[in-house]
């Protein structure tokens, strides 16, 4: 079994290109997973889609195969041809796989590092698999680790001390722009998700008030509530009047359409500052002379600048992702030598009783002795099997050692695919996991 991840992120895939393939929705995911699992030679599958990234994470018998696939089904999913989005596409196998997708988790791969949205983001990735039936335990072993990675790195580093986002970039690209004059001005904001409540709270900080846009007045009126007296609520039906009357507006909202057009605009002539924090985009391309347009891409270039300290910290995080795929990786291998040594007592076991009863049946070993025999019969094979396994355990966590135990399942013509392995995590891994 390997692991394999393809991405198509900020890294290697511009913004044009990840907006064409993002994921709507659930549903849409659904079906690439689907799609995905039916193949024998993936085992498991989920899906991360954010602003930054699209990537596929695998669990495979076959990565040569299932990367293939993956990109024939992304180029059939988006409409781009297929060599497009294999020269978009970004693959890590086995460790690189787990050292990647613990650097995700970690938000060390994320467009501003120390970010706190990515992990979350992953969590309900693989949740959503994982109720639609399309990942199981190889990836929940994988993303455990992860989060506990994650975890240790903000604990070790405080890389997150400072909670930096997408929205907090902009809304320090707007003071900049502005200064002092920022404060007392109103800045729209479109989408009452977390991005959009992110905006708004450091519009506040900064001294702005703010109009809070969304499609379900209810829900943007509690959110608007919750953040204070600075804030009002409306309807994106009346999102025309907002644009044409204030020049701050930040957009982060879930559609799949842009929900700033060019027929919105009355009025040219006012001078605007806008920030658009969505993939794919809000606001469609415009040519009004006094509109600066920020989009995903600029602030990625802005937060790299802003932020060189989160970069050295980055340096540290990364030793300890290293770290923690080694220890992964060392769990995996004592883990599956457990059921192995279980398996071969077992055949022990009965090659012991098919062999008492052939004895006592032929009158080799009378009747009345055959519970002596059998005790010295197991004694014996437990003394014999004693060294092999205390070896077997002890070579498990040495990398080099790594095909010793498929060698002797192949050896004795063991199958642990379908076992259950919680059962045997108590013996060689502390710090525990949910299956």
């Amino acid at each position: 079994m390997y692991y394999q991840v393809v991405s198509f992120s900020h890294k290697n895939c511009d913004q044009a290109m990840r907006e064409k393939l993002a994921f709507a929705n659930d549903e849409e995911k659904k079906i690439l997973l689907d799609q995905l699992t039916g193949f024998e030679f993936v085992h498991e599958a989920f899906i991360i889609s954010t602003c930054n990234r699209v990537e596929i994470v695998m669990a495979t018998s076959d990565n040569f195969s299932s990367y293939h696939t993956v990109l024939g089904l992304m180029s059939q999913k988006s409409g781009l041809n297929f060599y497009v989005v294999k020269s978009n596409a970004k693959t890590y196998d086995d460790e690189e796989a787990i050292s990647h997708i613990f650097s995700v988790v970690s938000s060390l791969d994320s467009l501003v590092i120390g970010e706190s949205q990515i992990t979350g983001q992953v969590k309900e990735a693989f949740r959503l698999s994982l109720e639609h039936g399309t990942a199981g335990r190889k990836l929940n072993r994988v993303i455990s680790y992860a989060v506990k990675c994650a975890a240790e790195v903000r604990r070790a580093t405080n890389i997150s001390q400072k909670p930096v986002s997408i929205a907090s970039v902009a809304v320090a690209q707007a003071h900049k722009l502005l200064g002092d004059n920022i404060q007392g001005m109103t800045g729209v904001v479109v989408g009452a998700g977390e991005m959009g409540v992110l905006a708004a709270k450091h519009l506040l900080r900064v001294g702005c008030d703010v109009v809070f846009i969304g499609r379900n007045l209810p829900k943007v009126q509690a959110v608007a509530d919750s953040l204070g007296e600075n804030v009002k609520a409306d309807t994106i039906d009346k999102l025309s009047k907002y644009v044409n009357r204030y020049k701050l507006l930040f957009c982060a909202t879930s559609s799949p359409e842009p929900v700033v057009t060019n027929k919105l605009i009355e009025n040219k002539t006012i001078p605007r500052i806008w920030f658009d924090m969505a993939i794919p985009r809000d606001i469609e391309d415009m040519d009004i002379e006094k509109l600066k347009l920020f989009r995903i891409d600029d602030l990625r270039e802005i937060s790299q600048s802003n932020h060189s300290m989160r970069e050295e910290k980055a340096l540290e995080a990364a030793e300890i992702v290293d770290r923690y795929k080694e220890e992964f990786y060392a769990w995996l291998r004592a883990l599956s030598v457990e059921p192995v040594i279980k398996q071969m007592r077992e055949y022990v076991s009965e090659a012991i009783d098919k062999e008492m009863q052939r004895a006592v049946k032929k009158g080799f070993v009378p009747a009345e002795y055959e519970d002596n025999m059998r005790k010295m019969a197991e004694q014996m094979f437990k003394r014999f099997l004693h060294d092999p396994t205390q070896n077997l355990r002890h070579s498990s966590a040495e990398k080099k050692n790594a095909n010793c135990i498929e060698a002797v399942k192949r050896m004795f013509n063991i199958d642990t695919e379908y076992m259950d392995m919680k059962q045997y995590k108590q013996d060689h891994h502390t710090k525990g996991y949910s299956a």
